[in-house]
């Protein structure tokens, strides 16, 4: 079959759902299919590539506003394939994804997955979803099938009560990790122990709490424990200034943006991993995956699905989203017990093993396609 992923994001850029869309497409690819990703250009990426086998689109946008692109290609441009999985929410592609399959009656099988909630958005941003908001109950009803990462997460969101009423279009695909890619490694021998963080640091991402990130390390941070942050965006220099505030910038280390490989060597050298989002934004959170693939116990905030990840007091810690003393605490929590620590991260490695090896996702995948 001929099946297409569709995505707002997609790498180089770094972002959950882009990451998704890849695996998606990589294993649709190891399973015999002709697999495609379309997403739209930004800047100077070309149109056409390809990569370990997948054909990467990257469409011209009509109009674009960040994350959101109207993609008039797309009226016409499906009607090639039998499967189309859009990526949502993607802000300008549901309008014409819906009129391919609805007005047109082109044949494909829509599939929509569910990544998040739409933010409550002002302004102009507020302006251009309303065509969206109002397409998105026309195109789940159209949809002949509807994947999701968690129960939880889908339970307590805005369509729960869509949900509850058409349990048979939905399929939970809980997201996967390379487990030859992240693995751990023995006898680390660092000088300095660091905690890592690893997300976007643009605005599109400032539910991440990063700022509350740094209030809680302030009085942890020492010459034996840093604090890694890796990635790039527009609030870099924000952060920067508190930690100057906080007088502990020469203990953290504004990494920027990796490669692959800087990433996996990142993972493999921490001792902690931090993910204290703030709000229903975060729905799963795939480096909590890749930390716990790589061995390190990880902390994270108590929100509807990222709480499903593992289990509090196991792999990692739970903490009340933007309790500062609560993320400080488990920190030092972790840090006062070695044994505890790395006990954590040997199950963390051993849970991934278990339940999101990339083994288990294209199983998964598998009958959903088929």
């Amino acid at each position: 079959m001929k099946i297409t992923q569709i995505v707002c994001t997609y790498p180089p850029y770094k972002g959950g759902m882009g990451n998704v869309a890849r695996d998606f497409a990589r294993l649709a690819d190891e399973l015999g299919h002709e697999s495609t990703v379309i997403t739209f250009a930004k800047k100077v990426e070309p149109e056409n590539e390809r990569e370990n086998g997948i054909n990467i689109k990257r469409l011209r946008p009509f109009l674009r506003y960040g994350n959101g692109a109207f993609l008039p290609q797309l009226f016409f441009g499906l009607k090639k394939f039998d499967i189309v999985h859009l990526h949502y929410p993607f802000f300008g592609v549901a309008e014409p994804v819906f009129i391919a399959k609805f007005f047109l009656r082109q044949r494909f099988r829509l599939i929509v997955h569910y990544h998040m909630d739409t933010p409550n958005l002002s302004g102009i941003a507020k302006l251009l979803s309303i065509f969206s908001r109002v397409t998105e109950r026309f195109l789940f009803k159209m949809a002949d099938r509807i994947t999701y990462a968690s129960d939880d997460y889908i339970k307590q969101s805005k369509i729960a009560a869509f949900y509850e009423k058409n349990k048979n279009k939905f399929f939970l695909l809980p997201f996967g990790v390379d487990t030859d890619k992240f693995f751990p490694i023995e006898n680390k021998n660092l000088d300095k122990q660091y905690i890592l963080f690893v997300g976007g640091l643009d605005r599109a991402h400032y539910f991440k709490g990063v700022e509350n990130l740094l209030l809680a390390v302030q009085n942890i941070l020492s010459d034996n424990l840093r604090l890694k942050i890796v990635g790039k965006g527009d609030m870099v220099d924000e952060y920067k200034k508190i930690a100057i505030n906080l007088q502990i910038n020469n203990y953290v280390d504004f990494a920027g943006g990796a490669n692959d490989d800087e990433l996996v060597s990142y993972y493999q050298k921490a001792s902690l991993l931090v993910l204290p989002s703030i709000n229903g934004h975060e729905a799963f959170g795939m480096v909590l995956l890749e930390a716990m693939s790589s061995g390190i116990p990880v902390i994270a905030s108590n929100l509807p699905g990222v709480r499903s990840v593992f289990t509090d007091g196991i792999e990692g810690f739970l903490v009340q989203p933007g309790d500062i003393q609560d993320l400080e605490l488990k920190i030092k929590n972790i840090f006062a017990d070695e044994d505890l620590r790395v006990r954590m991260g040997e199950r963390a490695r051993g849970l991934v093993l278990e339940r999101y090896g990339f083994g288990v996702l294209r199983k998964r995948l598998e009958k959903i396609y088929s």
